[in-house]
């Protein structure tokens, strides 16, 4: 992932932003706490690195933990 531009617009811009982020998953809301992501300030396109995916998915409903 090219963490300077955005893949949508193209905008240089590109930021590292960390918040709280609202989602939903068939049809159940869940809130991720501190996801750290890339955000452009000209479209609003959100890009997420392997880790924040990751954080996503632990934090969706329904999903169930496994141990190694």
């Amino acid at each position: 992932i090219d963490h300077h531009t955005c893949p949508t617009c193209g905008n240089h811009a590109i930021r590292r932003v960390r918040r709280t982020v609202k989602r939903s998953s068939r049809g159940r809301s869940f809130t991720v706490p501190s996801l750290t992501f890339y955000e452009c300030p000209a479209c609003g396109e959100q890009v997420y690195s392997p880790a924040a995916i990751q954080k996503i998915e632990a934090h969706r409903p329904g999903k169930t933990k496994t141990s190694a």
